[in-house]
């Protein structure tokens, strides 16, 4: 698997940092956010170093369909797929991306603002 030592996140895949596991799969990593934005928060990673979701849709558009799967999987694993949830994920700086390792957030628990339409 590709990584890059300094990343977060390619440190919580390789166990360097503990993470609460969500669901696994061999190519993703689902774990709770340390600053959620609602009462349920869960990123999607890919195991696999990538920038971000541009990276991810370049190189491997297979995985990126695998990620959307698993932020499915995760709403209903959690049993919030059916009241509705939200996936968000950020690309580059102006994007708001902060964590530099492609990550989707999985956003539930509570009435999501219809600012985005």
């Amino acid at each position: 698997m590709a990584s890059d030592a300094d990343c977060v996140f390619c440190r919580i895949v390789a166990g360097g940092i503990p993470a609460e596991v969500v669901r696994e799969t061999e190519r993703t990593l689902a774990f709770p956010d340390v600053s959620p934005q609602a009462p349920v928060h869960v990123l999607v990673i890919p195991k696999d170093h990538r920038a971000d979701l541009d990276a991810v849709v370049a190189d491997d558009p297979e995985l990126a369909g695998e990620l959307l799967r698993e932020c499915a999987a995760v709403a209903d694993h959690l049993g919030v797929r059916e009241a509705g949830y939200r996936v968000v994920t950020n690309i580059g700086a102006q994007g708001g991306q902060g964590v530099f390792h492609c990550h989707l957030h999985v956003l539930a628990g509570r009435q999501m603002s219809d600012a985005l339409g």
